[in-house]
């Protein structure tokens, strides 16, 4: 299938300062694509770019196949910007019928059209209502709204959840599943990772203008991770169970994974945490037949993954360092 937005080679710059470095990207069309960096990464840049705001240095863009020229990206592609305009003496409906009479719409379907956005975003209570009077997660729902006026099969989010309180953001995540389950394609750039991993199907973590890494979610984490981690708990006797796990880290019996190291959970006095190369489940089914032969009486054995934030702070802390 033809991927819902390719880039290649791209860069741009801003005198001497170069924003984007050749990025290389590739975005499934169906998919939740979550771009993450901290600020001045070059996240807005390329968001602009694919919304054919700016003009790349060099490289190439490709929107479902086509490739980019002046004018065409818009309508391609619904981009809402972190810091977004609204007319504040419009009533909410008006907002929409007026970008709707922009893209062209007509009568009929211009009213159908934002009356089925109203719904999608719930904001239909507030039709009548002036823009001005909206909450701060009504107001961005109001403008996701507004990107999707002319329906176009790829969403551009820059922060879509920056500024919004804990209900508005499960909302928002709601949203976008909807957004997915319709055929859209996303791509949302954001630095709250630990929301990601809960609605992205794939992640890219940009750096000083550079992709770091991309993939499917899971993907990223066990490539950053590195191998697998597992939090153990005993009933008793935490220094046999610590003493047993050591042994494996020197010379495993066969067939059972090679530890890289075995430490205490500083937030519980009978737990451990395991770290070993292979994240296979076989490995760790091997792991727990071992340790219950040994007599350990085991209250929890289960995987312990470093959300997205541990990784990208990891990731990244070589790259500020050298800075």
């Amino acid at each position: 299938m033809t991927p819902a937005i390719e880039t290649l080679q791209l860069t741009r710059r801003y005198g001497r300062m170069v924003a984007l470095d050749q990025l290389d990207l590739t975005v499934a069309q169906g998919s939740i694509y979550g771009f993450i960096g901290p600020n001045g990464a070059g996240k807005t840049t390329t968001l602009r770019l694919l919304a054919g705001l700016l003009e790349p240095s060099s490289g190439e863009i490709r929107l479902l196949g086509q490739r980019l020229v002046p004018g065409n990206a818009q309508r391609l592609v619904g981009y809402m910007p972190d810091f977004f305009g609204v007319y504040d003496d419009l009533r909410v409906w008006e907002y929409l019928d007026f970008f709707a009479r922009c893209y062209g719409l007509e009568t009929a379907r211009r009213k159908r059209t934002v009356d089925e956005l109203l719904s999608l975003v719930d904001l239909s209570s507030k039709r009548n209502a002036f823009v001005q009077s909206l909450s701060r997660g009504m107001q961005q729902r109001l403008c996701l709204a507004h990107a999707l006026v002319h329906d176009p099969s790829v969403l551009l989010l820059d922060e879509p959840a920056s500024g919004l309180d804990p209900r508005a953001r499960v909302e928002l995540r709601e949203l976008l599943r909807t957004l997915r389950e319709m055929g859209k394609t996303v791509l949302l750039s954001s630095h709250i990772l630990s929301e990601l991993a809960e609605v992205c199907t794939e992640i890219g973590i940009i750096e000083s203008g550079k992709m770091l890494v991309s993939g499917p979610v899971e993907t990223v984490r066990r490539q950053l991770q590195g191998g697998a981690r597992l939090r153990l708990r005993v009933l008793r006797d935490i220094e046999t169970a610590e003493a047993t796990l050591r042994r494996l880290v020197d010379a495993p019996p066969e067939g059972l994974p090679h530890l890289q190291g075995v430490r205490r959970d500083p937030g519980d006095e009978r737990a451990l945490v395991v770290e070993f190369t292979e994240a296979d489940e076989a490995a760790q089914s091997a792991l727990l037949v071992y340790l219950v032969g040994q007599g350990l009486a085991l209250s929890e054995f289960r995987a312990q993954a470093e959300n997205l934030e541990e990784l990208f702070l990891r990731l990244t802390a070589g790259d500020a360092e050298s800075r």
